[in-house]
């Protein structure tokens, strides 16, 4: 109840009902009614976001509701001519969502003020003065939301931040989880993967909250401050997703010391369990207490090591080197988890940077709205015009089947379309599942409390209460959001007619059409399956994993200091590995029919991941430690590198395929590697303690070949699995 979800759903609730309660106590039901579905047009545009965007979308969304609302009024007609008309309508509205994701929810807004106008609602009003009214609604929606974010300005910075901590915490105790021998490494990957994709997008949402508010105007001290907490979860991120060892490797390594490589586990879920009390003390805005455990642990785990070299008698091996590697990683991940806490605890910034606001502008995806967009994206080749198309078409048979058989209140099911069918199969039938269910449960429920009392006392305050909870769960859990809009309506009716049972019959039938025509209609009409565009997905993250290997190979050579440019292509690999690995959800919700080479996809996302995260530990290991000059062998390793990626690409591409590299050149940075690990065999038991500038070399020496070699292997296998797909 304290998240914005529920806040905005409050807001709503007072835009919609203080309007009608007025209108009914003047005697102006019709301008109230009015005034509460402006309200109700212009919150879809209110999404998670910087404040100024969300502005602007509320007043583009009453814009456009106006319009909808004026042509709906004028051109709805008793003909069958009607029909291509509203087709017509409603292309040119869902097509502007062409523009993005914000312009999809104006779009939306668009939509849902077409099929309003079919409600009846002109008996006593003129069609111009309810379009009137309507926007009259959205400034009434924006002063109210204005006027809470005035009133409480940290609420959905403060939230969002918690969500990424508790992604975090997750995403560090499923990583913790790998490291147990034996564990069901296939089942945690999948899982790490998703938590990919969701941390992508709560990302980018930070990035859009705490950045543009820095590019436009500058920040105060509390937003700069979550944006430094913001910059540490980033790193959190990349350091737990680093990858310093190969788990079967380690495994056999650490057969006979297993109690080492638990000693990690104990540590990495208790820095999980700390992210956690962190979110939990944002959420409830409590004073964070300083706690050691993380170092108690870490210390623990540093006594280990230390007993692991005792037991080899100071001559380090292989193992060693993992085990010190692994630690430096995870003392690194203390640090930024005591950041976070040092930044909520104290009042000082601490001598963490802060971003310039130019360079703020780099780290956020711009949105084009060039009027040449609109041109370029009609035709069969964008997935918009399809599904714009699509669902003309789809509301079309449905404005059809209920004309022709008379259906009450048959706009129910236009609206079960427009807010059921989305560009892909696999939500619009999430959807369709979900929107049924909570309409069949909701009537159900709604049949039980009316053969209980006729009280229409009860029915009004029931009717406000499911209307806030069902937008409060709208974003959270649809089926149980679609149980109390079904409440809702079937409570507002009840005041309005006398035979509610007849009501929540048709709502029934209504949604069961609506859905039934959005589900047939994605798999019958320019379907756009999954793996129609997985390949241009797969194209973008090997594109933006190949831009950040340049950048972290690039640094290893000049050092110095991380450049925003390095920090703005781990952003990119990211985002890429996250929208890969949701393409990939998508295609497995499809039928099996159209699943094709799902094993293989799945094995490529698997790659790219494992990649980005070997890719992420050999960044972070060059960024916290004093490393020596980049050897030749290094670059030809990055150049053969570069050269697979660059030849994967050419292949999913239709370019000329580069010739594979020289294999000698590879052979001859393979010896070199070898003959500096030969160097840790000859060691003399005699000379049991190295000289800390040695030991320092070899384990450097030892992450970078390691990584490089993986790298290069994963580039390899890439290709291959590319070249097994028949895309």
């Amino acid at each position: 109840m304290k998240s914005t979800d529920f806040s905005k759903a409050l807001i709503l609730g007072s835009a919609i009902t203080l309007p009608i309660t007025l209108g009914v106590y003047f005697e102006r039901f019709e301008f109230g009614l009015a005034i509460a579905l402006g309200a109700l047009l212009c919150s879809s545009s209110d999404v998670s976001g910087s404040q100024r965007h969300k502005n602007i979308g509320i007043i583009f969304s009453a814009v456009l509701a106006v319009l909808v609302s004026l042509a709906g009024g004028y051109l709805v007609f008793n003909s069958w001519l009607f029909v291509p008309v509203l087709g017509f309508i409603m292309f040119a509205i869902s097509y502007l969502a062409v523009f993005g994701f914000r312009a999809s929810l104006i779009s939306f807004s668009g939509l849902f003020a077409m099929v309003l106008s079919f409600a009846n609602t002109y008996e006593f009003i003129e069609v111009y003065e309810r379009a009137l009214f309507i926007g009259v609604g959205g400034l009434w929606y924006l002063g109210l939301n204005m006027v809470w974010q005035a009133l409480n300005p940290r609420s959905q910075t403060d939230q969002y931040i918690a969500q990424t901590l508790d992604l975090t915490s997750t995403y560090l105790e499923t990583r913790g989880k790998l490291i147990t021998p034996g564990a069901s490494r296939l089942e945690l990957f999948k899982k790490l993967l998703d938590l990919q994709a969701e941390l992508n997008d709560k990302h980018e949402t930070l990035r859009e909250i705490l950045m543009s508010a820095r590019k436009t105007s500058g920040s105060s001290s509390y937003e700069r401050k979550r944006l430094l907490i913001f910059i540490q979860l980033v790193d959190v991120l990349e350091l737990a997703m680093a990858n310093p060892v190969n788990y079967e490797k380690m495994d056999g390594l650490m057969l006979q010391h297993k109690e080492k490589i638990l000693l990690f586990q104990t540590l990495i879920f208790k820095m999980a369990g700390r992210l956690n009390f962190i979110a939990l003390n944002i959420r409830h805005g409590h004073k964070l207490p300083p706690l050691q455990d993380l170092h108690v642990a870490l210390e623990e785990v540093k006594k280990g090591i230390s007993l692991y070299g005792r037991e080899l008698n100071y001559i380090p091996d292989e193992g060693s080197f993992m085990l010190q590697n692994l630690y430096d990683y995870q003392e690194k991940q203390v640090e930024k988890i005591s950041k976070i806490e040092q930044l909520l605890i104290t009042k000082e910034q601490g001598e963490l940077g802060v971003i310039k606001k130019d360079e703020a502008a780099r780290f956020l995806t711009p949105q084009e709205y060039d009027p040449k967009i609109l041109i370029e994206n009609f035709g069969f080749g964008s997935s918009i015009f399809k599904h714009s198309l699509r669902l003309a078409i789809v509301v079309m048979i449905g404005y059809a089947i209920g004309a022709y058989f008379s259906l009450q209140n048959a706009y129910w099911i236009l609206l079960t379309i427009i807010v059921i069918m989305r560009p892909n199969y696999g939500l619009t039938k999430t959807r369709s599942k979900q929107r049924t269910a909570g309409t069949l449960i909701g009537a159900a429920i709604a049949v039980g409390i009316v053969l209980l009392t006729q009280n229409v006392v009860i029915y009004g305050v029931l009717s406000v209460v499911s209307l806030i909870i069902a937008f409060a769960m709208v974003q959270k859990n649809y089926k149980t959001s679609a149980i109390f809009v079904t409440l809702s309506v079937v409570f507002i009716y009840a005041l309005l007619e006398p035979n509610v049972l007849d009501v929540i019959q048709y709502r029934v039938v209504d949604t069961l059409i609506g859905a039934g025509l959005a589900t047939l209609g994605n798999i019958l009409l320019w379907p756009s399956w999954e793996f129609f565009g997985i390949k241009t997905t797969i194209a973008d993250s090997i594109s933006a994993n190949r831009e950040y290997f340049k950048e972290v190979a690039g640094f290893y050579q000049k050092k110095g200091k991380v450049s925003t440019s390095y920090k703005v292509s781990r952003k990119q690999a990211f985002l890429g590995l996250g929208n890969l690995s949701a393409a990939f959800q998508r295609m497995t919700q499809e039928p099996r029919s159209k699943q094709k080479n799902l094993e293989k996809i799945y094995e490529v996302v698997v790659l790219n991941h494992s990649f980005l995260s070997s890719l992420a530990s050999f960044g972070t290991y060059i960024q916290n430690h004093t490393t020596t000059p980049a050897s030749s062998q290094v670059i030809i390793y990055a150049e053969i590198i570069d050269q697979n990626l660059e030849r994967a690409l050419a292949f999913l591409k239709e370019k000329e395929i580069l010739s594979p590299p020289d294999p000698s050149r590879q052979k001859e940075a393979e010896k070199y590697f070898d003959q500096k690990f030969e160097r840790i065999q000859s060691i003399s038991p005699e000379n049991k303690i190295l000289g800390e500038a040695t030991v320092s070399s070899l384990q450097e020496a030892q992450l970078v070949y390691e990584q490089l070699k993986w790298l290069q292997e994963i580039s390899i296998k890439l290709e291959k699995k590319l070249q097994e797909i028949n895309f």
